[in-house]
């Protein structure tokens, strides 16, 4: 006897395409219906073309550089003028003394500082080849080699309109002055002073988002949210309690990291290490609201997992990690700045590479508290929502 069912006295086949047909409905009206996963499927290879086919550059132009000018003469605004008329650098900040320039770089706002000391004309004119200084941000050596290469092939013609008629015979052959190039905070181009101190951002964002975004799901999955919601607690009560021990791991997996980046790749802490904590606590919080806010919005877990990936994925690709952030077109850079990574990434770096202080960090500490105080408050009206 077949082991087959029968219908209608007859052994049923194998495969009927008609209840094949009758599941692959089912199956996809399914997925219709569960939104984030459909949206999940459609935007990310969309999102994932876009970004490769037009926003990754890992020769990026039209780098922001300041200009201390302390000889103001023909030959100086000469030099300014061959930088402007480069594709590399856009010259968008005059300091006003060494001091400044040098906030302007480690605080990030330029990646290039050139220097042109006093008597800069004079002395190419005696004859004296004076020294042309340009500091470059080295912490991501892909970012600034290309404009390095193109300020290192400057060529004789840049001052043919000063030195032609009376001063044709002081045309060189070679240039005449010395240029200079002072590559900062990674002079050797070594790869992993730039990737490990972003890679701290990367593990924190990453395990922190997942641990959160499952805390309310799990609740309501296990049938335990309505005990929950019985005893005498406020929603702040109940966020900041879910949130508090993930914060202490934070803290733990952030020793951990710091110690291994010390000892096994010997990245160097130049700046406060109370200040690199501290704000890797902030960091950490923000990332936990985030994760915090998708359980409250996912109906089940592998939802939670879902939407954490979908908020990890742009993290890692527009924060300026794994690619120049500054290569990167406009609108890819307005995405890049709402999220937390990309100015956790300069607060990392600027604090074990370049010595940064609060002063010099002030605009992406500000931004990172903005961004954890409003997911905090979307947090907390979302839960309210849920309990109704």
């Amino acid at each position: 006897m077949s082991d087959a069912p029968f219908r209608n006295g007859k052994p049923r086949p194998l495969i009927s395409f008609r209840c094949l047909y009758a599941m692959f409905t089912k199956e996809f009206i399914q997925l219709r219906r569960d939104r984030i996963t459909f949206a999940t499927m459609i935007v990310i290879p969309l999102f994932l073309l876009m970004l490769f086919g037009y926003a990754i550059n890992n020769d990026p132009k039209h780098l922001p550089t300041a200009v201390l000018n302390q000889d103001d003469s023909p030959f100086s605004r000469s030099v300014v003028a061959a930088m402007q008329m480069s594709s590399y650098f856009d010259i968008r900040y005059t300091a006003r003394s060494e001091e400044e320039l040098n906030h302007l770089i480690v605080s990030g706002t330029v990646q290039f500082g050139l220097q042109i000391p006093a008597n800069f004309g004079r002395d190419i004119i005696r004859g004296e080849r004076p020294s042309l200084l340009v500091i470059a941000d080295a912490t991501d050596p892909v970012a600034s080699s290309g404009a390095i290469t193109a300020i290192q092939g400057m060529t004789t013609t840049v001052f043919s309109r000063e030195l032609s008629g009376p001063l044709a015979y002081l045309a060189p052959t070679a240039l005449n002055y010395d240029l200079k190039i002072q590559k900062r905070y990674n002079p050797s181009g070594i790869t992993r002073l730039n990737i490990v101190p972003g890679l701290m951002g990367v593990i924190l964002t990453l395990t922190m988002l997942i641990f959160t975004a499952l805390s309310v799901t799990r609740e309501l999955e296990r049938g335990t949210m309505e005990t929950l919601l019985a005893m005498p607690i406020t929603p702040v009560e109940i966020m900041l309690g879910k949130i508090a021990p993930y914060v202490v791991m934070g803290a733990v997996e952030l020793a951990i990291i710091l110690v291994a980046a010390k000892i096994l790749f010997a990245i160097p802490i130049v700046g406060s290490l109370l200040l690199l904590i501290t704000l890797a606590m902030l960091f950490i919080v923000a990332n936990l609201s985030v994760g915090y806010t998708f359980s409250t919005v996912a109906t089940n877990q592998l939802q939670a997992m879902q939407m954490s990936f979908f908020f990890f994925l742009p993290n890692i690709l527009l924060s300026g990690f794994m690619f120049p952030f500054r290569g990167m077109p406009i609108w890819a850079q307005w995405i890049g700045e709402v999220l937390p990574l990309t100015h956790f990434v300069r607060i990392v770096r600027g604090i074990m590479l370049k010595g940064a202080t609060l002063y010099d960090l002030s605009t992406d500490v500000m931004a990172l508290l903005a961004f954890t105080l409003a997911v905090m408050a979307l947090a907390l009206a979302r839960f309210r929502q849920t309990l109704d």
